[in-house]
């Protein structure tokens, strides 16, 4: 395991956080959940049907002691959790919606979230991204001051840690979007003690273009200048000003930033989403995540193609995002 999560380990182990996994019966997730529960790093919460999980468990030599299951379908909680749900969706929902609603595995586990019963959530290993996070949005919803929420990819590459974002969530974000990205992006840099130096992103650097697109980048630089002074933030760059210091030198020379970005700020999703694939792909960069921020309490989205190590992997991040908040 790289030094980031053994450093991510170190952090939750033992602070008594547990994390709720909707697709109990998954074998990916009911691998990663047996490896974090004999390490007593933290407890996870296993959702669907007692015996079926117990059977897979056993067939898979997995030890659940340190674990707990609920079934949706059994559950003593219920009662309190439609009234919750019911009251949380402020007349959109009656009880009787709201119990069948809580039947489906992602509402029941963002319930046991919101009522405090667990610290956090991991999800989408076998649902969608929309499926893991409108339980979210729903019940648990963004921080005050927060419009939406975005989703961020750590890639690392041996002692190489940057962060990019919106790479899952937001299609085109505004100037103002793009200024609450910076600001979260820069908290979850801190959570892996990266110290942030934002870019934000464009096709033009400096005024080397002018258009909507670059307009909307400056606008949203000067936007969290003024919300959050103390942040090291600049733009708009080309990637390449960002990121190499003697192309900085000749585009951007009286930057703060001098091709030592770390913290890298997408105008759009599809930027964004491409970005990091090519990273990912070609440079040979690990991307974790997406992770994502801007909500009360932390809930991440797995890609349906991930394997136990990327469970195991978002738990811990998902832990570590519940002890800072």
């Amino acid at each position: 395991m790289i030094d980031l999560f053994r450093k991510l380990q170190e952090k939750v182990k033992g602070k008594n956080i547990k994390i709720v996994f909707p697709e109990g019966t998954d074998n990916r997730i009911l691998a990663a959940a047996g490896r974090l529960a004999e390490g007593k790093i933290l407890t996870p919460i296993l959702i669907g049907g007692l015996t079926e999980i117990e059977e897979k468990a056993k067939e898979m030599n997995i030890s659940l002691e340190g674990a707990e299951v609920y079934d949706p379908n059994k559950n003593a909680l219920v009662d309190e959790m439609v009234a919750a749900f019911v009251e949380r969706r402020n007349g959109k929902a009656s009880e009787e919606d709201a119990r069948k609603i809580l039947l489906d595995e992602n509402y029941f586990g963002t319930m046991l979230v919101y009522m405090n019963k667990a610290d956090g959530l991991v999800s989408g290993a076998a649902h969608s991204t929309a499926d893991t996070v409108r339980p979210a949005l729903q019940i648990i919803k963004t921080i005050d001051g927060v419009r939406k929420t975005s989703g961020v990819f750590i890639m690392v590459r041996e002692d190489e840690e940057y962060v990019f974002a919106d790479c899952a969530i937001n299609i085109a974000p505004d100037s103002q979007d793009l200024a609450e990205i910076a600001i979260e992006s820069a908290k979850t840099a801190k959570m892996f003690d990266i110290e942030p130096r934002i870019a934000m992103l464009s096709f033009s650097t400096k005024g080397s273009a002018k258009s909507p697109e670059t307009e909307k980048v400056i606008a949203a630089v000067e936007e969290v200048k003024k919300r959050n002074p103390q942040l090291l933030i600049d733009g708009e760059f080309q990637f390449d000003a960002a990121f190499v210091p003697s192309v900085a030198k000749k585009k951007a020379p009286d930057s703060p930033i001098q091709g030592d970005a770390n913290v890298f700020i997408f105008p759009s999703l599809e930027a964004g989403n491409i970005g990091y694939k090519i990273a990912q792909r070609l440079g040979r960069f690990e991307a974790i995540g997406p992770i994502l921020q801007g909500l009360n309490q932390p809930v991440n989205d797995l890609s349906r193609g991930c394997n136990e190590e990327d469970v195991y992997k978002l738990a811990l991040i998902t832990a570590a995002q519940a002890l800072r908040d």
